[in-house]
């Protein structure tokens, strides 16, 4: 038990860097969380300082979630406990990101660090499963230029491809929590939409 609650905890430290905090901090002397959405993640990066600042911010995201599960998979635990505490860690990197203890709890939706996270959960098959969620982000991204519906589409899919593939039960639990997660983080981008307010990419 201890040991599955060290993985938790230092899964969640690792998902909290503060990535886009940092970056708007040292490159333009701002808190990012006063501007655009306020929101700490790659997509108000974006609004807030370029494409390529925002494409670096959600890269180190997505590796915060890669760590958290690598890390977690070199515990050595039994098949059974590993797939539990691998989903574990997955979704302690993502509270980190979105509520970091060090920004008072405030920080990001999510979406790149679960895209990080999912890519280690289930080699070799997870993968593919990312690769086809980031196709489907792709697609409604350039198709309807909407990030929060791209972002929300794409993390749907990825319980569904788990499940087509038989994966363990607790890697589709974990995608689909998370999945779910993300849509409520997104509550606002939702009313937008709704009302065909929400900003375009």
């Amino acid at each position: 038990m201890r040991e599955i609650m060290l993985c938790v905890i230092v899964s969640y430290l690792i998902g909290s860097f503060p990535t886009g905090y940092i970056v708007t901090r040292v490159v333009k002397g701002m808190d990012i969380r006063d501007a655009g959405s306020r929101g700490t993640g790659a997509t108000n990066v974006r609004r807030v300082m370029g494409h390529g600042w925002g494409v670096f911010v959600a890269v180190i995201d997505m590796l915060k979630g890669a760590l958290a599960v690598l890390v977690t998979g070199a515990a050595g635990m039994s098949a059974l406990t590993a797939s539990w505490l691998l989903s574990l860690a997955g979704l302690a990197a993502v509270i980190g990101h979105n509520y970091p203890v060090w920004l008072k709890f405030k920080g990001g939706k999510g979406v790149s660090t679960t895209f990080g996270a999912m890519f280690f959960l289930y080699p070799y098959e997870s993968f593919a499963i990312t690769l086809l969620s980031g196709a489907i982000w792709y697609a409604v991204m350039t198709s309807t230029r909407y990030v929060s519906l791209a972002s929300m589409t794409s993390l749907l899919s990825m319980p569904l491809f788990f499940w087509m593939l038989d994966a363990p039960f607790p890697f589709i639990m974990v995608s689909f929590v998370l999945a779910v997660f993300s849509i409520c983080r997104h509550g606002s981008n939702i009313d937008r939409l709704a009302k065909g307010t929400e900003n375009r990419a």
